[in-house]
Protein backbone atom coordinates (compact mmCIF):
# COMPACT_ATOMS: atom_id res chain seq x y z
CA UNK A 1 0.00 0.00 0.00
CA UNK A 2 2.52 2.56 1.11
CA UNK A 3 4.64 1.61 -2.46
CA UNK A 4 1.28 2.57 -4.29
CA UNK A 5 0.91 5.52 -2.35
CA UNK A 6 3.97 6.71 -3.20
CA UNK A 7 3.79 5.23 -7.26
CA UNK A 8 0.57 7.29 -7.01
CA UNK A 9 1.93 10.50 -6.56
CA UNK A 10 5.56 10.00 -7.89
CA UNK A 11 5.66 7.16 -10.23
CA UNK A 12 9.05 8.12 -12.34
CA UNK A 13 10.80 7.92 -8.63
CA UNK A 14 9.31 4.78 -7.19
CA UNK A 15 11.75 2.53 -8.62
CA UNK A 16 14.99 4.97 -7.00
CA UNK A 17 13.72 4.76 -3.41
CA UNK A 18 13.06 1.01 -3.81
CA UNK A 19 16.02 0.27 -5.52
CA UNK A 20 18.23 2.31 -2.37
CA UNK A 21 16.18 1.17 0.00
CA UNK A 22 17.20 -2.55 -1.02
CA UNK A 23 20.58 -1.43 -1.44
CA UNK A 24 21.12 -0.25 1.78
CA UNK A 25 19.46 -3.30 3.88
CA UNK A 26 21.92 -5.74 2.91
CA UNK A 27 24.69 -2.88 3.49
CA UNK A 28 23.37 -2.26 6.94
CA UNK A 29 23.03 -6.22 7.40
CA UNK A 30 26.99 -6.05 6.73
CA UNK A 31 27.55 -3.31 9.38
CA UNK A 32 25.76 -5.50 11.84
CA UNK A 33 27.87 -9.15 11.03
CA UNK A 34 30.97 -7.81 10.93
CA UNK A 35 32.93 -7.21 13.86
CA UNK A 36 35.66 -6.15 12.66
CA UNK A 37 35.34 -2.25 13.59
CA UNK A 38 37.17 -0.81 10.46
CA UNK A 39 34.47 -2.68 8.50
CA UNK A 40 31.96 -1.81 10.16
CA UNK A 41 32.50 1.36 9.85
CA UNK A 42 33.23 1.27 6.14
CA UNK A 43 30.01 -0.35 5.31
CA UNK A 44 28.36 2.49 7.14
CA UNK A 45 30.37 5.30 5.38
CA UNK A 46 29.07 3.31 2.13
CA UNK A 47 24.96 3.80 3.64
CA UNK A 48 25.69 7.15 4.42
CA UNK A 49 27.63 7.68 0.83
CA UNK A 50 25.03 6.77 -1.13
CA UNK A 51 21.82 8.49 1.35
CA UNK A 52 23.56 11.73 1.17
CA UNK A 53 24.67 11.40 -2.14
CA UNK A 54 21.26 11.05 -3.57
CA UNK A 55 19.98 14.07 -1.57
CA UNK A 56 22.59 16.36 -2.96
CA UNK A 57 22.08 14.87 -6.49
CA UNK A 58 18.17 15.45 -6.26
CA UNK A 59 18.40 18.91 -3.96
CA UNK A 60 20.85 20.84 -5.41
CA UNK A 61 22.63 19.69 -8.44
CA UNK A 62 19.99 22.45 -10.67
CA UNK A 63 21.20 25.09 -8.01
CA UNK A 64 24.65 23.92 -8.69
CA UNK A 65 24.57 23.89 -12.35
CA UNK A 66 23.06 26.88 -12.30
CA UNK A 67 25.59 28.62 -10.75
CA UNK A 68 27.93 27.54 -12.94
CA UNK A 69 26.11 28.48 -15.75
CA UNK A 70 25.85 32.04 -14.59
CA UNK A 71 29.98 32.09 -13.68
CA UNK A 72 30.92 30.58 -17.30
CA UNK A 73 28.39 33.17 -19.04
CA UNK A 74 29.78 36.06 -17.04
CA UNK A 75 32.91 35.12 -18.12
CA UNK A 76 31.83 34.69 -21.90
CA UNK A 77 31.73 30.93 -21.78
CA UNK A 78 29.65 28.13 -23.74
CA UNK A 79 27.00 27.16 -20.41
CA UNK A 80 26.97 23.66 -19.99
CA UNK A 81 23.93 22.00 -21.51
CA UNK A 82 21.60 20.47 -18.18
CA UNK A 83 18.25 18.95 -17.88
CA UNK A 84 16.59 20.25 -15.04
CA UNK A 85 16.15 17.28 -12.49
CA UNK A 86 13.13 17.06 -10.94
CA UNK A 87 12.88 16.68 -7.34
CA UNK A 88 11.59 13.18 -5.59
CA UNK A 89 8.82 13.76 -2.74
CA UNK A 90 9.76 13.57 0.67
CA UNK A 91 13.34 12.42 -0.35
CA UNK A 92 14.38 14.54 3.16
CA UNK A 93 12.42 12.68 5.11
CA UNK A 94 13.33 9.46 3.44
CA UNK A 95 16.81 10.26 3.96
CA UNK A 96 16.92 10.88 7.27
CA UNK A 97 15.19 8.08 8.49
CA UNK A 98 17.70 5.83 6.19
CA UNK A 99 20.49 7.09 8.24
CA UNK A 100 19.07 6.63 11.81
CA UNK A 101 18.92 2.69 10.83
CA UNK A 102 22.26 2.27 9.85
CA UNK A 103 23.75 4.73 12.35
CA UNK A 104 21.62 3.24 15.45
CA UNK A 105 22.67 -0.45 13.58
CA UNK A 106 26.04 0.83 13.87
CA UNK A 107 25.72 1.80 17.92
CA UNK A 108 24.60 -1.44 18.22
CA UNK A 109 21.58 0.72 19.54
CA UNK A 110 19.25 -1.74 18.07
CA UNK A 111 19.52 -4.87 15.77
CA UNK A 112 18.49 -4.44 12.40
CA UNK A 113 15.23 -5.68 10.97
CA UNK A 114 15.81 -9.45 9.44
CA UNK A 115 13.62 -9.34 7.15
CA UNK A 116 13.75 -6.37 4.11
CA UNK A 117 10.15 -5.97 4.18
CA UNK A 118 10.13 -5.13 7.38
CA UNK A 119 12.68 -2.39 6.25
CA UNK A 120 10.22 -1.47 3.52
CA UNK A 121 7.20 -0.56 5.84
CA UNK A 122 9.92 1.83 8.03
CA UNK A 123 11.15 3.59 4.79
CA UNK A 124 8.18 3.59 2.92
CA UNK A 125 5.06 4.07 5.56
CA UNK A 126 2.68 6.15 3.59
CA UNK A 127 1.49 7.99 6.84
CA UNK A 128 4.64 10.15 7.26
CA UNK A 129 6.79 8.97 4.33
CA UNK A 130 6.08 12.63 2.40
CA UNK A 131 6.58 15.06 5.59
CA UNK A 132 7.31 13.60 8.78
CA UNK A 133 7.58 13.23 11.06
CA UNK A 134 11.07 11.80 11.34
CA UNK A 135 10.50 8.62 13.06
CA UNK A 136 13.70 7.25 14.55
CA UNK A 137 14.31 3.68 13.99
CA UNK A 138 15.13 2.47 17.17
CA UNK A 139 11.75 4.18 18.68
CA UNK A 140 9.71 2.01 16.61
CA UNK A 141 11.82 -0.87 15.71
CA UNK A 142 9.64 -3.81 17.78
CA UNK A 143 6.47 -2.20 16.44
CA UNK A 144 6.99 -2.81 12.93
CA UNK A 145 8.00 -6.45 13.85
CA UNK A 146 5.00 -6.57 16.19
CA UNK A 147 2.56 -4.47 17.20
CA UNK A 148 -0.99 -4.41 18.60
CA UNK A 149 -3.90 -2.55 17.38
CA UNK A 150 -6.74 -2.13 19.90
CA UNK A 151 -10.56 -0.87 19.17
CA UNK A 152 -9.29 2.37 21.13
CA UNK A 153 -6.33 3.35 19.15
CA UNK A 154 -8.61 3.09 15.70
CA UNK A 155 -10.99 5.78 17.33
CA UNK A 156 -8.22 8.08 19.00
CA UNK A 157 -5.91 8.00 15.77
CA UNK A 158 -9.05 8.57 13.74
CA UNK A 159 -10.60 11.38 16.06
CA UNK A 160 -6.35 12.58 15.76
CA UNK A 161 -6.56 12.37 11.75
CA UNK A 162 -9.54 14.42 11.70
CA UNK A 163 -8.36 17.37 13.67
CA UNK A 164 -5.33 17.01 11.48
CA UNK A 165 -7.81 17.34 8.28
CA UNK A 166 -9.59 20.05 9.69
CA UNK A 167 -6.29 22.09 10.69
CA UNK A 168 -4.98 21.32 6.74
CA UNK A 169 -8.51 22.07 4.89
CA UNK A 170 -10.32 24.67 7.19
CA UNK A 171 -7.53 26.55 8.78
CA UNK A 172 -4.57 26.86 6.85
CA UNK A 173 -5.55 26.43 3.24
CA UNK A 174 -8.08 29.60 4.15
CA UNK A 175 -5.37 31.81 5.60
CA UNK A 176 -2.94 30.18 2.91
CA UNK A 177 -5.83 32.27 0.75
CA UNK A 178 -5.97 35.36 3.04
CA UNK A 179 -1.94 35.39 2.59
CA UNK A 180 -1.09 35.13 -1.15
CA UNK A 181 -4.11 37.97 -1.47
CA UNK A 182 -2.18 40.59 0.87
CA UNK A 183 1.46 39.44 0.31
CA UNK A 184 1.22 39.28 -3.65
CA UNK A 185 -0.09 43.14 -3.85
CA UNK A 186 2.13 45.44 -5.63
CA UNK A 187 4.00 47.79 -3.19
CA UNK A 188 1.94 51.03 -4.06
CA UNK A 189 -0.92 48.79 -2.24
CA UNK A 190 0.55 46.80 0.22
CA UNK A 191 -0.14 49.62 3.59
CA UNK A 192 0.97 48.59 6.82
CA UNK A 193 -2.29 46.99 7.99
CA UNK A 194 -2.32 45.02 4.89
CA UNK A 195 1.32 44.02 5.44
CA UNK A 196 0.68 42.49 8.79
CA UNK A 197 -2.61 41.32 7.92
CA UNK A 198 -0.55 39.19 5.38
CA UNK A 199 2.12 38.08 7.99
CA UNK A 200 0.17 37.00 10.25
CA UNK A 201 -2.14 34.67 8.01
CA UNK A 202 1.05 33.72 6.07
CA UNK A 203 2.88 32.71 9.81
CA UNK A 204 -0.13 30.70 11.21
CA UNK A 205 -0.70 29.21 7.51
CA UNK A 206 2.66 27.30 7.67
CA UNK A 207 1.83 26.24 11.30
CA UNK A 208 -1.45 24.80 10.78
CA UNK A 209 -0.04 22.91 7.26
CA UNK A 210 2.98 21.63 9.17
CA UNK A 211 1.15 20.70 12.81
CA UNK A 212 -2.25 19.41 10.39
CA UNK A 213 -0.08 16.93 8.56
CA UNK A 214 1.62 15.81 11.64
CA UNK A 215 -1.98 15.47 13.46
CA UNK A 216 -2.87 13.05 10.60
CA UNK A 217 0.11 10.87 10.10
CA UNK A 218 0.27 10.45 13.78
CA UNK A 219 -3.44 9.64 13.76
CA UNK A 220 -2.46 7.14 10.56
CA UNK A 221 -0.03 5.48 12.55
CA UNK A 222 -2.38 4.90 15.79
CA UNK A 223 -4.90 3.23 13.23
CA UNK A 224 -2.76 0.98 12.27
CA UNK A 225 -0.79 -0.22 15.81
CA UNK A 226 2.38 2.32 15.37
CA UNK A 227 3.24 5.26 17.93
CA UNK A 228 4.32 7.87 16.12
CA UNK A 229 6.40 10.95 18.08
CA UNK A 230 5.02 14.28 18.34
CA UNK A 231 6.30 16.98 16.50
CA UNK A 232 4.56 20.53 17.43
CA UNK A 233 4.20 21.63 20.64
CA UNK A 234 2.62 25.25 20.70
CA UNK A 235 5.65 26.59 19.22
CA UNK A 236 3.83 30.35 19.06
CA UNK A 237 3.66 30.48 22.55
CA UNK A 238 7.56 30.23 23.31
CA UNK A 239 9.26 33.03 24.88
CA UNK A 240 12.71 32.82 23.15
CA UNK A 241 13.88 31.50 19.92
CA UNK A 242 15.22 29.05 21.91
CA UNK A 243 12.25 27.58 23.31
CA UNK A 244 10.68 27.83 19.88
CA UNK A 245 13.30 25.43 18.55
CA UNK A 246 12.63 23.03 20.93
CA UNK A 247 8.24 22.82 19.74
CA UNK A 248 8.62 23.01 16.36
CA UNK A 249 9.35 20.00 14.36
CA UNK A 250 10.85 18.21 16.92
CA UNK A 251 11.61 15.32 15.60
CA UNK A 252 13.76 17.57 13.26
CA UNK A 253 15.50 18.52 16.23
CA UNK A 254 15.65 15.63 18.05
CA UNK A 255 17.49 13.53 14.72
CA UNK A 256 20.25 16.99 14.34
CA UNK A 257 21.18 16.61 18.16
CA UNK A 258 21.39 13.05 18.59
CA UNK A 259 22.79 12.09 15.15
CA UNK A 260 24.78 15.49 14.21
CA UNK A 261 25.11 17.73 16.98
CA UNK A 262 26.03 15.10 19.59
CA UNK A 263 28.71 12.87 17.31
CA UNK A 264 30.54 16.28 16.34
CA UNK A 265 31.02 17.02 20.53
CA UNK A 266 28.21 19.18 21.33
CA UNK A 267 28.36 21.60 23.41
CA UNK A 268 31.81 20.23 24.74
CA UNK A 269 34.11 21.09 21.96
CA UNK A 270 36.77 23.54 23.28
CA UNK A 271 36.53 26.56 21.70
CA UNK A 272 40.38 27.05 21.79
CA UNK A 273 41.94 26.62 18.60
Amino acid sequence: ASIFFYAWGAPQFVFILLGSTIIDFFIVREIDRNTERKRKRLFLIVSIAMNLGLLAYFKYANFFIDNVNSLLSSMGVEQVAWTSIALPIGISFYTFQTLTYSIDVYRGVHKPLKHLHNYLLYIMSFPQMIAGPIVRFNSIADQIVERKDTIDDKLLGFFRFCIGLAKKVLIANVLGATAAEYLELSPDKLTFTASWIGIIAYTFQIYFDFAGYSDMAIGLGKMMGFTFPENFNNPYTSRSITEFWRRWHMTLGDWMKNYLYIPLGGNKVSSKG
